[in-house]
């Protein structure tokens, strides 16, 4: 976790003469697998991201093994047999929201942000959509996207195959305290 912080604290004294930066630390991650025979969730509280509002730059940076399943069995398969978390520690996106909300007035605002996705140490482009909202000066952002395991190179064992769906649903609820 020091290693997140003093990341984030280098990227923002870097970016700070961009304008207004918005940094999260406890960014909410839910990961959703329906399969038929059991379904499979897992959340982390834990999610660190930061937005540039002049440069619409966005980053996000998750710790794979802080994602918390309702049976320890299931959360013990995840990091060593499925995400080799041992191996291939985070998941982040760096890109840029295409749309310029307008951050001085309370309201939603769709929005998509083109980027590279890295999980399991294999980079797509993705563009995922969200909302970005303003209530009261505070920002916040929240997605909900697919993502599949093979596009990442996550192997699935034949023998739990009908345990685990292909595609997961990844949810994203962050919101952001301005730093100057």
């Amino acid at each position: 976790m020091k290693h997140i912080c003093i990341i984030l604290l280098a990227w923002l004294s870097v970016n700070q003469a961009g304008g207004t930066l918005y940094a999260c630390k406890n960014a909410k991650i839910t990961l959703y697998s329906k399969a038929p025979i059991e379904d499979i969730e897992a959340t982390t509280i834990t999610g660190v991201s930061v937005y540039n509002a002049a440069n619409n730059e966005l980053d996000f940076s998750i710790n794979i093994n802080s994602f918390k399943f309702p049976k320890a069995l299931m959360q013990e398969h995840f990091n060593s047999d499925y995400m080799e978390s041992d191996k291939y520690p985070r998941a982040t996106f760096k890109g840029k929201i295409n749309e310029k909300p307008d951050l001085s007035r309370d309201g939603s605002y769709p929005v998509t942000a083109t980027g590279e996705l890295s999980i399991h140490n294999v980079t797509q482009t993705r563009t995922i959509p969200g909302t970005l909202s303003v209530r009261g000066g505070v920002v916040s952002l929240s997605s909900e996207f697919m993502v599949k395991c093979a596009d990442h190179h996550i192997k699935i064992p034949r023998l739990v195959f009908h345990n685990i769906a292909e595609s997961l649903k990844i949810t994203v609820s962050a919101t952001y305290a301005a730093t100057k």
